[in-house]
């Protein structure tokens, strides 16, 4: 039965109000005006009822007609999505990298997209009893990263028809499962959690590649973090190296509100650098949401969702997935400009009341999980934030921190003294640290906490020695601090840093990290040795350390072996001081 058409009564910006829609659902898509404009049910008062548009609201007016699609937001998840860029309602985007422009007549029910045909290959026979979560077939040809079709939640029985091997499209069956009919692309709804079995024990380290995270402040796989930092102080760059360089198996990364030539860089990179794990492109195990601040800003609120949606598709196959949202703070700030027109009471610096729970309900949806179909995969949620003038203080910071596991926090002095990544190692956290150092305990490592305690140690006293230093003079310090001080410079230049642009050390391997620091800790040591010895403090620090801080730089990616030989020369060298 067609349900009746309603009229717009008012528009502000993307608040658009509607009368005479019965049957309205909360959170069901309503097509509004002669374009269509997509909007979210937001607020339903008796006849009234108040909707988000997800796109330009130009020529809207009082009058124009406005009709209920009888569902919510919802994506189709199928094969192609790796590889490509998608706006905050997953349609493609035209001419990127050049332009990023939401082409709306490529929806997702668009007929060149449905048209494409990929191949199929059964993995499951006729007869055979399936599960949710079970793989019936694979695309091979879908990008780097195999996609496996598999049984929807809430569906189960005896597979009664199977698809031949060859060509399908996205609304063709692939097969029947009693009596339902399982299409190649699933329609699931982007705000709804996808379901698993359960959470496994057990804490397993996301490598980054990046040697402040790994070493200091780690993080478990299906944790989630966060990267708060002002202006300049490096944000993008430092997610832009996790999306190129961690172990996950999918990147998802979402651009929520920032500036179009920064995500155009990101594509141009990701396009033009090579996946070690495939030799092909890494930007084909990778999906991006592009909703720029050129873009209608309520999508940026669904491009969030529209993002973990795709990172719980491909959880459920068995994948571990990163997603990174750049930014946070975009997405709460578009939230605050619709509460705003909503007329809503606002609440700490005009921002929603329910800011806090939408920020928890968002992170919360990272997770490793034992999916339906019994394997381990994870979702891992890195998100940056951008607090105005740096102000650590205001609501999306300081409720951010609540829900995280990791914080890595950029520090303004840091960055513009080109120390980069500018992470700050007296104000970032890691809550995953013990478990993860019992994790690389048994995985060969035993010395992994206690490298990491004597780290942070040795940070925080050189910082404590700085302070007295500058007002009292270096010279003024007992030879040891002296000797605090130098490590705690080595420790910093020499591990903590790292050139994202340098092809030996824009990524560093676990154990390329571990040696590093070892031979920081190391060459403490025995400064500190040669002091008790006598030997005065400027003579150490006057000697030949540089090799030290081009160990990072002079050493390859994963070469932990010449990092060791490198530290038995410096040793020796040392040694002769006495």
């Amino acid at each position: 039965m067609t349900r009746p058409a309603g009229t717009v009564v008012r528009v502000s910006g993307p608040l658009v109000q509607v009368e005479g829609l019965d049957r309205l659902s909360m959170l069901e898509i309503v097509a509004v005006g002669p374009d269509r404009i997509s909007a979210q049910t937001v607020a339903i008062r008796g006849a009234l009822a108040t909707l988000q548009a997800y796109e330009y609201t130009g020529g809207l007016k009082v009058g124009d007609a406005a009709e209920a699609t009888g569902s919510p937001l919802t994506g189709l998840l199928g094969p192609g999505m790796l590889g490509r860029a998608f706006d905050g309602l997953l349609r493609p985007l035209s001419s990127a990298p050049l332009w990023l422009e939401p082409d709306r007549a490529a929806s997702a029910d668009d007929p060149a997209t449905l048209a494409r045909e990929w191949s199929f290959v059964p993995d499951v026979t006729i007869g055979a009893a399936v599960t949710p979560g079970q793989v019936l077939g694979t695309v091979p040809e879908s990008g780097s990263v195999e996609h496996r079709v598999l049984v929807p939640p809430g569906v189960s029985g005896v597979v009664t028809w199977l698809a031949e091997k060859g060509p399908v499209r996205a609304l063709d069956a692939v097969a029947r499962v009693g009596a339902i009919d399982i299409p190649l692309a699933e329609s699931w709804p982007v705000r709804a959690p996808r379901p698993f079995r359960d959470r496994p024990l057990g804490t397993v380290p996301l490598h980054t590649g990046q040697r402040v995270l790994d070493l200091m402040y780690p993080l478990a796989r299906g944790a989630s973090a966060a990267v708060p930092g002002g202006f300049g102080t490096g944000k993008t760059m430092l997610l832009q190296q996790i999306a190129k360089w961690s172990d996950a198996d999918v990147i998802v990364y979402v651009g929520c509100g920032e500036r179009g030539n920064e995500m155009a860089d990101v594509l141009d990179g990701l396009a033009n650098l090579v996946d070690e794990r495939t030799g092909g492109r890494l930007i084909d195990r990778t999906v991006i949401i592009a909703n720029t601040s050129n873009m209608p800003m309520m999508a940026r609120e669904a491009s969030i969702y529209t993002g973990i949606c795709i990172a719980e598709y491909y959880r459920d196959m068995g994948y571990d997935v990163v997603l990174i949202a750049d930014s946070t703070s975009r997405w709460a700030e578009a939230l605050r400009e619709f509460a705003n027109r909503n007329g809503d009471l606002p609440a700490e610096e005009g921002y929603p009341a329910d800011l806090a729970s939408a920020l928890a309900a968002f992170y919360e949806r990272a997770g490793r999980v034992t999916t339906l179909g019994g394997k381990i995969a994870s979702v891992t949620v890195i998100g940056a934030v951008s607090p105005p003038g740096g102000d650590m203080t205001e609501p999306v910071t300081t409720d951010t921190q609540r829900f995280i596991r990791s914080l890595w926090l950029l520090d303004r002095d840091l960055a513009y003294s080109r120390h980069y990544p500018a992470v700050s190692w007296t104000g970032s956290f890691a809550r995953d640290e013990e478990a993860l150092g019992l994790w690389h305990a048994a995985n060969g490592d035993p010395d992994w906490a206690q490298r990491r305690a004597r780290a942070a140690a040795l940070l925080a006293e050189a910082d404590r020695l700085s302070d007295l230093a500058e007002i009292i003079g270096t010279n003024s310090l007992p030879a040891h601090e002296r000797m605090v001080l130098l490590g705690g410079r080595l420790l910093r230049d020499g591990v903590l840093m790292q050139n994202a642009l340098s092809a030996n050390d824009g990524f560093c391997s676990a154990e390329k990290g571990a040696a590093l620091l070892d031979l920081v800790l190391h060459v403490v040591d025995v400064c500190q040795q040669l002091v008790k010895r006598g030997i005065p403090a400027t003579v150490i620090e006057q000697s030949d350390l540089r090799p030290v801080l081009r160990a990072r730089e002079d050493t390859g990616p994963a070469d932990a072996a010449a990092v060791g030989s490198l530290r038995a020369d410096i040793v020796r060298r040392l040694e002769e001081l006495s």
